[in-house]
């Protein structure tokens, strides 16, 4: 079982022997201290050559090398559970590329490292980006960098109650109880309100930039310009203005913390900056990808034809 490294910048790539799983399980338990290290100094490590042929597979591996896994709950990207804790990967429009987050950022409660693997490649694009959270921070605007430290970021969602624009409630935290959504609101400090109509509107507050968990480096972790209403495409935008009294009535929404606009210029910054820094590395079968979500953003490439992508989460 013969390996060899690539000291890539992001990822570094592990390439395995053609590699059984249970073989792998057994190399990665081995190893998990300097896996664990690599991915500290990088934020994400890819291994090729592992026989990963099927969902049921894939999350035969990742149970056995992880555990605390953390359910999709309070999520605002479209995906299918399909068994234990294995979800598709976004669902958003093949036409459309996401630009880089880190998952949940929004959220009181984000996953500390992701788990990838490919089922079937796409037939052109769909690459999994990548981008250093370091970096981008350290290439950030420093008056928007001190801006954003100083006041801090609101989240607006607005959830539907079964019909409308965007997901549901039920939907996003994966229940039909509004007993249990309100509990887990109160357990980490999420601001709701319910509108007559059955709809519920999330105020989340968030630092926008953090220290990481393991290294105390200062990392960019935040959904600015996914949230702000420029990133939608001009004639959506036009819609939902008639549709709405104010931008905080869209689906999504985000300001700062202490109520002032974040401007569209602003808004170009930040995905201008985090293009230059975003690399696309290509997806092919038989490969784990493992993410430390506060050291390293990703996205999504558009694509064509169909594309299987897993993830699993973990605290």
């Amino acid at each position: 079982m013969n390996e060899t490294v690539k000291k890539l910048t992001l990822p570094m790539t592990v390439q395995l022997d053609d590699m059984s799983p249970e073989e792998f399980i057994t190399y990665y338990k081995s190893n998990q201290s300097e896996i664990e290290r690599d991915l500290h100094e990088v934020g994400a490590v890819k291994f090729q050559g592992i026989q990963i042929e099927s969902m049921e597979v894939f999350q035969h591996i990742v149970n056995s090398i992880a555990n605390k896994f953390l359910a999709y709950i309070d999520g605002n990207s479209p995906r299918t559970k399909l068994s234990g804790n294995v979800y598709t990967s976004t669902e958003y429009d093949k036409t459309q590329r996401i630009t880089m987050h880190n998952e949940l950022s929004y959220s009181a409660k984000w996953p500390a490292k992701l788990f990838f693997s490919c089922i079937q490649p796409s037939d052109t694009g769909g690459e999994t980006l990548l981008a250093d959270s370091r970096e981008i921070l350290n290439h950030m605007d420093k008056a928007l960098v001190d801006e954003i430290e100083r006041k801090g970021v609101i989240y607006i969602r607005n959830l539907h109650g079964g019909r409308g624009i965007g997901p549901s409630w039920q939907d996003t935290f994966e229940t039909e109880s509004k007993e249990q959504l309100e509990a887990y609101c109160e357990q980490y400090d999420i601001e709701h309100q319910w509108k007559e109509d059955g709809s519920l509107r999330l105020i989340q507050r968030s630092k926008g930039i953090i220290a990481h968990r393991g290294s105390g480096a200062r990392v960019w972790f935040n959904q600015i310009d996914q949230f702000h209403p420029s990133h939608l495409d001009s004639e959506i935008y036009e819609m939902m203005q008639h549709m709405y009294d104010s931008t905080e009535d869209f689906p999504m929404f985000v300001k700062f913390g202490d109520g002032t606009q974040i401007t569209e210029a602003m808004v170009r910054e930040i995905l201008d900056t985090t293009e230059k820094l975003t690399i696309a590395p290509p997806w092919e079968i038989n490969e784990l990808l493992i993410v430390d979500n506060e050291l390293a953003s990703h996205g999504r490439n558009s694509f064509t034809g169909e594309r299987r992508v897993l993830v699993s989460m973990t605290e």
